[in-house]
């Protein structure tokens, strides 16, 4: 069993880990921040500001990044001059707060959904996921989905794999070349454990991170576990890593309010070495 390392710490909360141009790229969503941590130096630059609270990251096929806009339902487009627009407004499409997502090789992003409050303690109600296409024209992928969260896309670019969070499975669907959804399938039942971020790796297998169990997982097709990392606190996301892709980054924080985590900042990025690296998408 890996034993996990701090490369970051004093967060509010981290999420969205995404490994792109040799760093770590993720979103501290309470502090409103896109950050990027550079593990040679172990340097964390602001990337940009995103005031409606940021989440999932993606990158176009021409190099620019996107960001889902939670609180506002929107997507965004960071151009490599610096310059933030919005890509797509997902707020007649998505039910409420947008939050993960996972960006194709042709620069599709899929986005999902809260559904309802979580911070007021509403009852889950179903949500969807949304494709925007890379002109910014959206539409719903996919719908009756429980909390769809953490999202991934085979090396072959034929299946995304997506967390459904209050259901406690992976459920994949097969992708389409205009990018619909089809062939819906339970791809894992978890037994105890809720995903919320994910990631794939080179054998097929994803990586997911759990909150409340606070621990990461490595599950197959099927749904049996291979390896189980703990983590101190509870997990929100993970992302194989470094330039063998060999490095599990764990975001972590408290489950705790936005004013809360601001004024303590007990997020942290922890790290580990597995065997086996990543692949596909994110």
């Amino acid at each position: 069993m890996a034993e996990l390392r701090t490369v970051v710490d004093g967060l509010a909360f981290p999420e969205g880990p995404r490994w792109h141009d040799g760093r770590l790229f993720f979103s501290d969503q309470h502090a409103r921040q896109v950050l990027a941590l550079d593990p040679a130096t172990g340097t964390v630059e602001e990337v940009v500001r995103v005031e409606q609270q940021p989440s999932g990251l993606g990158w176009t096929a021409d190099g620019d990044l996107l960001i889902v806009s939670m609180l506002d339902q929107r997507l965004l487009r960071l151009d490599r001059s610096g310059r933030l627009d919005e890509l797509a407004d997902l707020s007649g499409l998505s039910i409420l707060h947008c939050n993960d997502m996972v960006v194709s090789s042709e620069g599709r992003a899929y986005v999902g959904s809260f559904g309802f409050d979580l911070d007021r303690g509403e009852r889950p109600r179903p949500a969807n996921v949304v494709v925007v296409e890379p002109d910014g024209s959206a539409r719903i992928a996919a719908d009756d989905l429980q909390f769809p969260n953490g999202s991934v896309i085979t090396p072959d670019g034929r299946t995304l794999i997506v967390g459904e969070t209050v259901a406690g499975r992976l459920t994949a669907f097969t992708i389409a070349s205009d990018g619909s959804l089809t062939d819906r399938r339970v791809w894992a039942q978890l037994d105890g454990a809720l995903p919320d971020g994910t990631c794939l790796d080179a054998e097929g297998a994803v990586w997911l991170a759990c909150p409340l169990s606070r621990r990461c997982l490595r599950v197959q097709e099927g749904g049996a576990v291979l390896d189980e990392v703990p983590t101190e606190q509870a997990a929100f996301a993970c992302m194989l890593g470094g330039d063998d892709r060999r490095t599990l980054f764990v975001c972590t924080s408290e489950m705790a309010l936005n004013t809360e985590t601001v004024k303590t900042r007990p997020g942290r990025i922890r790290a580990c070495e597995v065997d086996v690296p990543g692949a596909g998408l994110p």
